[in-house]
């Protein structure tokens, strides 16, 4: 207990840390899988590729082309002119909150998140690849077709509310984005065939955990971006690795102190012992009868009475070793005190 809460802080460094480190890797890796991935426009030589891989699939590619959608596309609810095949709707609300110093700050939080999407294809001319699971994409670029703020409009009592609630509502922020029909994207994934037409080929998640990224940036701008992810994720590992340490050194320099302050006083309690026993010897008396001796050492007079039998039998020094039951009739002892013969 007397290292809880530095073992507590530890810990959630520790936490903290192991959570940066696996994100700076897992950059590492995607930066390492991207820029070994192949770039390829949407056309007939993909099939020939897939064809010669092994298993029938690329386990990671990169395909650029339009998006194009199977069937109706969706329609935006703000611009109807507007289709395209993932469409993302949001509430957000604004606040003002009193903090715990009391001052007031601008906050917001997500009320209300829906997302649409129909089946869809990258398409060049007349060749085409179906995107997969479009929604697991690690990165998923949608253009904001609408943001509308409605800010609110409070009376009295919702002011006077606000000031003893510390909560008053700024308005509330709808936003539309989607992924419009005709957009030119890169999707980085694995490539196979289609199970359901064997003369298709799919765009999905790869099975090995590498990310899948739909984006509109291009390959360069895609590893700017992860690699800008990667600086911040390794500055964090050094600033949460150095916290920990600091951490652990005071841990073990205050267990290192408790340690050495504990041994100077078992010194210091021995030294005492022997020099208290060094002035029993020169004060206790010699010539002594035999049932005046310690039953133990049987050379130094009976000093201590053990209670609660009640037997006086044994010398101060061999009382220090001996704490659980009496020598004479195995009774335990709960307490000892000093007797005097006479």
């Amino acid at each position: 207990m007397d290292y809880l809460g530095e073992f507590i802080a530890l810990g959630i460094d520790s936490i903290i840390f192991g959570i940066c480190l696996k994100q700076y890797f897992y950059c590492k890796n995607s930066i390492h899988a991207v820029k070994n991935a192949e770039f390829h426009e949407v056309s007939s030589s993909l099939n020939d590729l897939v064809q010669r891989s092994p298993e029938n699939k690329i386990d990671y590619i990169a395909i650029r082309g339009a998006v194009k959608p199977i069937g109706e596309p969706i329609r935006s609810i703000n611009s109807k002119d507007v289709t395209g095949v993932i469409q993302k709707l949001s509430v957000t609300e604004h606040v003002v909150v009193r903090t715990t110093s009391g001052y007031w700050s601008d906050q917001e939080h997500t009320m209300q998140e829906v997302f649409n999407s129909v089946p869809f294809v990258l398409k060049k001319g007349s060749h085409q690849i179906e995107v997969v699971d479009a929604m697991a994409a690690e990165i998923l670029d949608m253009e904001t077709i609408s943001d509308f703020f409605e800010p609110s409009a409070p009376n009295l009592v919702d002011y006077v509310w606000g000031f003893f609630t510390g909560h008053r509502q700024r308005g509330l922020q709808s936003t539309e984005e989607m992924l419009r029909e005709g957009s030119i994207i890169t999707g980085i994934g694995e490539l196979t065939k289609s199970p359901s037409k064997p003369d298709s080929l799919i765009l999905q998640p790869p099975v090995n955990g590498t990310p899948y990224y739909l984006t509109t940036m291009s390959l360069s701008s895609l590893l700017r971006k992860l690699d800008d992810r990667k600086k911040i994720y390794r500055w964090l590992c050094l600033m949460f690795g150095a916290i920990g340490l600091f951490i652990g050194g005071m841990v073990l320099r205050r267990y290192l102190k408790d340690k050495e302050e504990q041994r100077l006083a078992n010194e210091l309690r021995k030294s005492l012992e022997e020099s208290r026993k060094e002035r029993r010897q020169r004060v206790r008396d010699k010539d002594l009868r035999d049932d005046q001796l310690c039953v133990v050492c049987r050379t130094n007079p009976r000093e201590i009475i053990l209670l609660p039998c009640g037997h006086v039998c044994l010398c101060e020094d061999c009382s220090l070793d001996i704490a659980r039951d009496c020598p004479i009739c195995r009774n335990k002892i709960s307490q000892k005190n000093a007797a005097y013969m006479v």
